[in-house]
């Protein structure tokens, strides 16, 4: 089941006509603690981890764990919810042992976000490893109609996410993505997430009105607004077409204010989550429940749909 509970009556109407901000938040202490977290923030949508984004393994979910997660996230209104798959797959992989690895690892990502009625599972399409784009494009794709053919009864998306384009990275332009989604029979649950960092560093030129204008219609004409799920707004610390993914804090890089004040009062963006990756606060031990990071550039993003409001 989707996790779509109702908006909570203290939430105003306009704050739940525009899009719905938030963050990544830490699941240090258990998935639980992440809802505290969004919750201490103001957040009314969120991203996590699932499972370990650094190891093959992930520990298990025990049911009260779960059914935790559920009831604060229902309870604290907080929608949608989107996990980030682990930075270990690579569906574009012809390495056999990769690929197996890979598999096995986005199908426990898809199941576990299933088990906690996420919305879907951000995934980055991976980078070729043979030297021809074309090939890993189609390896990712018969990747993802294995993997949700195989579950043919499960709601949750697999959110293909946009990608600065980094090495051999495939998803730098939307033709790419759009070919993965083609190639996988324009499966329904295939959607897609836009990042402000990404779409910059790729070349993107979403700074003026007339860039954002051109990309926008580049987007629906390519892909097709019905597919775009999320949002990450990020900074970014590198320049036009640098295809260098190194995210910065809101306002403080390369895109500076507008792009954000035309993305957050963006009407065609209703009720999608757009989510912060920016950097955090250093911690030593546990996350702490609120990270001043994070609440500076949320107000941020709240201050320009204020202003565009």
């Amino acid at each position: 089941m989707s996790l779509e509970p109702p908006v909570r009556p203290a939430q105003t109407a306009r704050r739940t006509a525009g899009p719905r901000l938030g963050a990544h938040m830490s699941v240090a202490g258990g998935l639980p603690l992440a809802v505290d977290r969004a919750v201490a923030h103001g957040c009314q949508a969120m991203q996590i981890f699932a499972r370990n984004a650094n190891r093959w393994e992930g520990r298990r979910l025990a049911a009260d764990e779960i059914r935790a997660f559920r009831s604060k996230a229902r309870a604290a209104g907080l929608h949608p919810v989107v996990s980030h798959a682990g930075y270990l797959i690579n569906l574009a992989s012809d390495a056999p042992a990769l690929r197996r690895r890979s598999l096995a690892a986005m199908a426990d990502e898809i199941d576990r976000a299933e088990a906690l009625g996420l919305l879907g599972v951000v995934l980055h399409p991976g980078s070729h490893t043979d030297g021809r784009a074309a090939d890993g494009l189609v390896r990712v794709a018969d990747a993802l109609v294995e993997l949700l053919e195989s579950r043919p009864r499960g709601r949750t998306l697999v959110i293909l996410e946009h990608t600065a384009g980094q090495g051999t990275a495939l998803g730098r332009t939307f033709e790419q993505l759009a070919e993965i989604i083609e190639r996988a029979r324009g499966h329904r649950r295939l959607g897609v997430c836009l990042d402000t960092c990404h779409l910059l560093a790729a070349g993107y030129d979403i700074r003026s009105p007339e860039g954002w204008a051109a990309t926008m219609a580049s987007f629906t004409q390519v892909i097709g607004l019905r597919r775009l799920k999320a949002w990450h707004l990020n900074d970014s610390k590198r320049p036009l077409g640098s295809r260098v993914d190194r995210h910065e804090h809101i306002g403080r890089g390369q895109l500076g204010l507008e792009p954000f004040r035309r993305i957050v009062n963006d009407a065609r963006f209703r009720g999608l989550p757009m989510l912060l990756e920016t950097p955090k606060e250093e911690q030593r031990g546990k996350a702490a429940l609120v990270d001043r990071l994070d609440a500076r550039n949320l107000q941020t993003l709240r201050d320009l749909l204020d202003a565009g409001a």
